[in-house]
């Protein structure tokens, strides 16, 4: 490039001389404007404008890759932890938000239907609630990984109202239900159907979810709770890791709405069951 000696100005900075062209426009760029690149160096334009065509990377799910993946499983499990301090400070068991919040049947077919979601987030003593926390932190950054951040909350969110379904469908109306342990389950059977896709050994993983399955209808543990989780992350599981690359936001959309269909009608008809 032969310019009067003048003429040698970066052109984002006229006032500083420059003596290295970009290597994709080939325009002048002082030395605060040069950035490495595989041959010579590009200037902040070419590099911002490179970066718009290069494809983000995905998630198995199709989600975009998480910088803070497993921040929204400690967002959960503050929420959890939060709601057992207030819980307890307005009353326990006995009152507060545990009686606005927890799972009954018959509570819920009066009107309370955000009960199938709020009793998630409530726990009945410092055990249950250190157990269910423990397994969400183990388990959950490795499905928010897979997924992605906001498939992650939808789906946690999915699971836990799908188990309270189950609850509300087949337990006893009278009987109250609380707990995150239904999407707990959930995220391992969304662990397993992601593992499987990978060809990944589920060796461990199985056993931890027979012992579960086996703890599961001892005392006073809902079994449905959990079993309705662990059939909503295995849908969801399947839908994330086997729909096809072209189409899967559509097909994961069809078959969350599906769900969320088929929760309305089985409260619907079991409401109808208990009132009418």
């Amino acid at each position: 490039m032969n310019l009067p000696a003048s003429d040698y100005r970066c052109y984002r900075h006229p006032d500083r001389e420059a003596y290295i062209s970009c290597q994709r426009c080939e325009r002048l760029i002082c030395p605060e404007c040069m950035n490495d690149a595989s041959v010579g160096f590009q200037c902040p334009s070419c590099i911002a404008e490179g970066a718009k065509s290069v494809r983000a990377p995905r998630t198995i799910a199709g989600g975009l890759v998480s910088a803070n993946a497993g921040s929204v499983t400690m967002v959960l499990i503050a929420i959890n932890v939060l709601a057992f301090v207030v819980q307890i400070a307005t009353g326990d068991r006995s009152s507060g938000i545990y009686q606005h919040g927890a799972m009954q049947g018959y509570v819920v077919a009066d009107g309370d239907y955000w009960r199938l979601l709020t009793a998630a987030f409530l726990h009945a003593s410092i055990p249950h609630i250190l157990f269910n926390m423990m397994a969400l932190y183990v388990f959950g950054p490795f499905v928010e990984r897979a997924l992605g951040t906001w498939r992650y909350i939808a789906a946690y969110l999915t699971m836990a109202v799908f188990s309270s379904v189950f609850v509300y469908v087949i337990n006893n109306p009278f009987t109250v239900t609380v707990g995150a342990s239904g999407a707990i389950f959930g995220l391992l059977g969304i662990a397993l159907v992601v593992l499987l896709r990978a060809k990944q050994d589920v060796r461990t993983l199985l056993v931890l979810l027979a012992i579960n399955a086996v703890i599961s209808t001892q005392g006073n543990i809902s079994w449905e709770g959990h079993l309705g989780g662990f059939v909503a992350g295995v849908i969801l599981g399947l839908a994330f890791a086997f729909a096809p690359r072209d189409r899967k936001l559509l097909v994961q959309a069809a078959v969350a709405t599906t769900m969320w269909v088929g929760i309305v009608v089985a409260v619907v008809l079991r409401t109808h069951q208990l009132t009418g």
